[in-house]
């Protein structure tokens, strides 16, 4: 008997020849190494599918938000470095040095839990420093950071290979706060210079500095969205040929006239004003399908682009195709991606939706089935 999940009409697809073609592009443009950020489930991708493929095309290391993400990579055998870049608790840091993880010590406090841990265990830790430099979220203000920076060059229990920092602005090419940041990572740095201390490795640059900033590329680079082929933001300007790697598709499941006046879904919010063909396509908000699309958004039926209407329910929601449109059950129906000579995107859909790309992306959740193709 085979598999029900293989038989749900919805899926996504992710492209993975797309996600090497746009690794190159990223590499052939900052010429530095590369660190791939694949929290999030890969931004929706996929965590180890798309870590496993990128350490065969020779990603130089990848980026995580929370230790569960490292650990999972290390259990599927990912042997690449691996960076935590999210907040570290004291407890954690045995889990970190067991599963060979990169920490973030982003406080004088976090540092000196992480050296009571090591010497507890008679092991190293391999840390990079974070700096605040206008985010503040987390990280040492730059301003402030001198102490910090010299008790960490000097530990004898945490081997430093790398100082960051976030940039809050980079998405907007005329943004004036990414200069700001540039210039107090640039303080940060000097004190590791005024102390006779080795430069770790330098990396600032998220997909908007990628994009946007070749003076924040420094030593590494941290592209997440960019990677998958999706501008941050709709003021992004388009510096590389990405190739969107995701697409979402699902089939029509049901077929009626819905007479004028007789209103649709939940709510009673959408009527057609004459006699109207209307289909329902089984996925909802519950698969992470933005509610916010409810008679906002569209897709694509027969190469032709429709108008979702109503409220989109848990499971599924309906599209009107209008009183001489035509679709049959089994149609594909494209939510992201391509049809024909029409296409939605992952940026079409986070506008209708009134958000941003990446909470379209991360909000696919594991009830979508995901296929991968490549070659």
């Amino acid at each position: 008997m085979s598999d029900p999940i293989s038989q749900r009409p919805t899926r996504i697809r992710v492209d993975l020849d797309a996600i090497s073609s746009n690794l190159r592009a990223i590499r052939a443009r900052v010429n530095v190494p590369v660190m791939a950020i694949v929290k999030a489930n890969a931004y929706g991708h996929g965590l180890l599918p798309v870590a496993r493929h990128l350490q065969s095309q020779g990603i130089d290391q990848l980026g995580v938000a929370f230790v569960e993400e490292g650990i999972a990579l290390r259990r599927a055998g990912l042997t690449v470095p691996i960076l935590v870049l999210g907040g570290m608790f004291g407890p954690q840091v045995a889990q970190y040095l067991e599963h060979d993880l990169e920490i973030t010590v982003s406080s004088l406090a976090k540092l000196r839990q992480v050296e009571a841990a090591t010497e507890a265990l008679g092991r190293k830790a391999v840390v990079h420093l974070k700096i605040d430099t206008g985010m503040e979220r987390i990280g040492v203000h730059s301003y402030s950071c001198g102490p910090f920076i010299e008790a960490a060059c000097t530990s004898r229990w945490c081997t430093i290979k790398g100082i960051y920092s976030h940039l809050a602005c980079a998405d907007d090419p005329i943004s004036q706060m990414t200069a700001q940041q540039v210039e107090r990572f640039a303080e940060a740095c000097a004190h590791i210079e005024r102390i006779g201390a080795p430069m770790p490795i330098r990396h600032l640059a998220n997909s908007g500095g990628v994009l946007h900033f070749p003076e924040t590329w420094l030593d590494m680079v941290r592209p997440g969205i960019a990677m998958f082929g999706v501008m941050p933001e709709p003021a992004s300007h388009h510096t590389l040929d990405l190739r969107p790697a995701l697409s979402l598709l699902s089939q029509v499941v049901y077929f009626k006239v819905v007479k004028a006046g007789h209103p649709v879904s939940y709510g009673a919010t959408w009527a057609p004003k004459n006699d109207s063909r209307v289909v329902t396509i089984p996925i909802g908000y519950g698969d992470g399908w933005p509610r916010a699309l409810s008679s906002r958004g569209s897709v694509l039926i027969r190469g032709e682009r429709h108008s979702m209407v109503g409220r989109v329910c848990m499971d599924q929601f309906m599209v009107d195709l209008g009183a001489n449109g035509s679709a049959y059950n089994e149609d594909e129906v494209v939510l992201i991606g391509t049809q024909g000579n029409e296409s939605i995107t992952t940026e079409d859909v986070a506008i209708s939706a009134g958000t941003i790309p990446y909470e379209i992306l991360t909000g696919l959740n594991e009830r979508i089935p995901r296929l991968y193709d490549s070659g």
